[in-house]
């Protein structure tokens, strides 16, 4: 087990692609959950989220990038499902790799800012 004071803090990277759209942790870890588990309903489940809300954020994946990342599948036992399309493939692909770039350009700094947290202040001597 490691102590509290060797974790670093971590980056968590959003790409504002303009004012209003964009992409984060939450929305790749959705298309990973959809890619996983082959429906959109089971990929929020598993991240305490309501159908609706997954839908809605598959809507806005699908419309900020002006092309499907999730496309639905009919038919089946279960009634169908969903996967990703190459294009949401890619897109997960492209944010880990941006992701691990930035985690690892910041690598010392967050290692710094980690000592710094952790140094007890000093009593000030009056």
């Amino acid at each position: 087990m490691q102590k509290q004071s060797a974790v670093l803090p971590t980056l968590s990277v959003r790409i504002d692609l303009d004012r209003e759209d964009r992409i984060g942790p939450g929305k790749i870890q959705l298309l990973e959950n959809i890619r996983a588990l082959g429906s959109i309903s089971a990929a929020g489940r598993a991240m305490d989220m309501s159908y609706k809300r997954a839908w809605d954020l598959v809507d806005e994946i699908n419309r900020i990038c002006r092309r499907p990342a999730v496309e639905r599948q009919t038919g089946g036992r279960n009634g169908g499902g969903a996967a990703l399309t190459a294009f949401g493939v890619s897109l997960v692909a492209r944010y880990r790799k941006i992701e691990r770039n930035a985690a690892s350009a910041v690598r010392k700094e967050l290692a710094a800012l980690r000592s710094d947290i952790g140094k007890k202040k000093r009593a000030v001597a009056r």
